[in-house]
Parts: C-alpha cells; sequence; structure tokens
C-alpha cells in the first residue's frame, strides 16, 4: 500500500447567497486519524463532496495522493468513504449491495467476503439491507469503505447508530487503520470520542479553518495555567500566592482558583508559608471546551438561552 496525503487548499465555495467554503485549507497526513469537527453549517460535509469530486470548488483544489478524485482509476482503490449510511438499495441483500460496487472497481467476491468479515456482519450479510438498524447500515458503509483496502479513508459520522460495543470496535479500528500508515479523516460531533482518538483535529467554523493541531496541543492551549486549590485558610493562601506574583480568587468558601503558576509551584509557595491545604490540582479542559471556546460565534443555528423561551 502506497501512503497517500488528502490536500485541501484554498476552497471557497458558494451556493446562491451562501457562502458555504471561503478559504478551507488542511492536510492530513498518512498514519493519523484526523478529527474534522464544526457547527451545522460549517463546511465539513461540502468539503467532504469536494474531496469525493461530488461538489466543484469555485476555487482552490482538494487532492488525494496528488490528484484529484476524478482522475482516480478504480478511486475505490485510493479512497474509501462513508458519507451517508442510507445510500442502498433496500431490497438487495448487503453481500450483494458491495458485489455490486466491487465489479465496479474490478474486485473479487472474496474481497467482498473479507470486508463483511472484517466489519462483523457475517451473520447479516445475506439479509436484505433495507431491514438493517442505522448501526448495522453504518457497519456495512465502513466494509464499502474497506473494499479497494485503500489507503485514504473519509468517514462521515461513523458513530451515528452505534450502540456502545460498536462504538469501541469503530474507535479502535480506525486506531489500527493509521497504525498501518492510512490517512483517515473522521467528521463528528462526538468530541468525547475523537479526544481518545485522534491525532490531529481540524476545527472549522463559516467555511475556513479555525484551528488545525494535535489533540494535546488544543487540549493544553485551552487549559491554560489554572490550578484549583483547596485550603481551610483561603485567605492566607492567596496572600502567600500574591506575593509569589501568582493572581489567586476565592471562588467558594474553602476553594481558590489559581494562575500564573504552576500546580507544583502552588504546592512549594504554600508549604514555605506554612498554609494548609487539601488538594491542588491542574486544571485541563477537555476537546470540548476546545470545541466550544473556538466555534462559540461560529453556530448557524442557536436555541433560546435558558429562561428566555416566550419572553
Amino acid at each position: 500500500m502506497i501512503e497517500q496525503t488528502i490536500e485541501v487548499t484554498d476552497l471557497h465555495k458558494r451556493f446562491g447567497p451562501t457562502q458555504a467554503l471561503d478559504g478551507m485549507t488542511f492536510t492530513v497526513a498518512p498514519g493519523t486519524v484526523t478529527g474534522f469537527v464544526g457547527p451545522n453549517g460549517a463546511g465539513k460535509s461540502t468539503t467532504i463532496r469536494v474531496i469525493l469530486g461530488l461538489d466543484a470548488p469555485d476555487q482552490g483544489r482538494a487532492l488525494v495522493g496528488g490528484q484529484v478524485y476524478q482522475h482516480l482509476r478504480y478511486p475505490l482503490r485510493h479512497v474509501g468513504a462513508l458519507v451517508d449510511a442510507g445510500a442502498l438499495q433496500p431490497s438487495r441483500t448487503g453481500r450483494n449491495h458491495l458485489l455490486w460496487m466491487a465489479r465496479s472497481q474490478k474486485l473479487t467476491a472474496s474481497r467482498v467476503d473479507e470486508v463483511i468479515e472484517l466489519v462483523g456482519l457475517t451473520s447479516a450479510a445475506r439479509r436484505k439491507a433495507g431491514g438493517y438498524s442505522l448501526g448495522m447500515r453504518q457497519r456495512l458503509g465502513i466494509a464499502a469503505a474497506m473494499l479497494g483496502d485503500p489507503p485514504v479513508l473519509i468517514l462521515d459520522e461513523p458513530f451515528n447508530g452505534m450502540d456502545p460495543e460498536g462504538i469501541i470496535w469503530i474507535r479502535r479500528f480506525l486506531r489500527s487503520l493509521a497504525a498501518e500508515g492510512r490517512s483517515v479523516l473522521v467528521s463528528s460531533h462526538l468530541m468525547g470520542e475523537l479526544e481518545d482518538m485522534a491525532d490531529q483535529v481540524v476545527v472549522v467554523g463559516r467555511g475556513k479553518v479555525l484551528a488545525h493541531a494535535s489533540v494535546e496541543e488544543l487540549v493544553a492551549r485551552a487549559s491554560g495555567d489554572q490550578v484549583l486549590l483547596r485550603t481551610p485558610a483561603p485567605d492566607q493562601a492567596v496572600k502567600a500566592l500574591q506575593r509569589a506574583r501568582a493572581a489567586a480568587t476565592v471562588i467558594d468558601r474553602n476553594t481558590l482558583s489559581v494562575t500564573g503558576i504552576e500546580a507544583q509551584r502552588a504546592v512549594e509557595i504554600l508549604g514555605q508559608a506554612g498554609v494548609a491545604f487539601s488538594e491542588v490540582t491542574a486544571q485541563r479542559a477537555s476537546l470540548e471546551d476546545v470545541y466550544l471556546q473556538l466555534t462559540g460565534g461560529e453556530a448557524e443555528f442557536r436555541a433560546a438561552v435558558d429562561g428566555q423561551v416566550g419572553r
């Protein structure tokens, strides 16, 4: 398998008065799982459609292994994609659905049986796909994406409809694909799953990239240097910390929020000042916190604020 990169460069796309993409630029490198996140209307689906040749950009380009999708011969051998788990003929069996796709790519029936086993659908393969649950359709879509053993995978909301066992399976499965050197792009609203699985995250809003970095870097950036301190002597602790040029704020009777120093340094300061404490904890943001900080003003649709409905 030849490693291939997804390259999205300065994509612009307008649908009537709506600017769907406004300079979208990022890369997905081999050997990584890259999360692709943003509010509804941020441009994620349009970007994926452009990469897959389903929409043409007004400006810019999207390449897979240095080529546009339309120029790929037998594209499923280069790019596997799950865009819509419901895009199937319900009267066909799951196996026949995959056979139809395989024949278009000069792939064998034995490969169809391999991917059916890979995604855990062997017992349901000869049932009509119209009777599949959403989770089973997702597995069938992943099997279709894997038919050509592609070096690039693009999955749009692959966790939808999955039960807990299915979520654990797909998390491990995508990590294993990246470990084999594949480039994996995953669009999802489940920040907790991406935080545990993704190497890189691309955060988008209003058709452009707001941030593109590793999960660790984004979380560290959002966490800052805030320390939570619990002490029976908050006033003494505040004075000791302020003498060391740290900012300390009492947030309840025995709890302080401290910034400007690391947790270990706070322990040293309190120890030197003889101030008792029961807990000193460095506060770590979650990927969800990062997402909300970056996209706070980017959501296309927003619910009413609590307590304001009907006013």
